[in-house]
């Protein structure tokens, strides 16, 4: 088991009110691709409000929604991301959210056990739009290894 797991947060500005016509389709999938997380291999926690998702949380401004997870690793992650049902719902973004023009996921990793606060994402977004990938704030097109693996790989060399 490793010390580390993955922690992710990406952001979507609302292209109308959450209970508009125009966003119905993806308040019905809500529960839907919750649950999907929750029974993928790899998924350890998801931020969540008393109604069972995000949706009334709004720490990056009143039309932006959060989804805040964590996994065993970047596999389990990109699975779920990109080789379930969630894609069905992740092909539609545009109908339902703004084009943004920063980075609006970003991977970083955190100690086993560890639950993120929405502080400590937006400091890890903030780095990544500032910075660019690395160790301390990445995305999937450019993973990073977690700390301890980073650590054995440099004492085999």
């Amino acid at each position: 088991m490793s010390a580390f797991e993955l922690a992710q947060v990406n952001i979507a500005t609302l292209k109308a009110p959450l209970d508009s016509p125009e966003l119905a389709d993806f308040v019905a999938n809500l529960d839907r691709i919750n649950a999907l997380a929750e029974a993928s291999p790899g998924f350890v926690w998801r931020l969540q409000d008393e109604e069972g998702d995000a949706t009334a949380l709004r720490p990056f401004g009143p039309e932006v929604l959060v989804n805040m997870s964590v996994w065993r690793d970047v596999v389990a992650l990109s699975d779920y991301v990109f080789r379930s049902a969630h894609t069905e719902v992740l092909k539609r973004r545009r109908e339902w959210f703004e084009r943004m023009d920063t980075a609006y996921t970003v991977l970083w990793w955190v100690p086993a056990g560890h639950r993120p606060t929405v502080v400590e994402a937006a400091a890890r977004l903030a780095h990544l739009q500032a910075h660019g990938p690395s160790g301390h704030a990445f995305v999937f097109s450019k993973p990073f290894a977690p700390p301890q693996q980073l650590h054995r790989e440099l004492l085999s060399d």
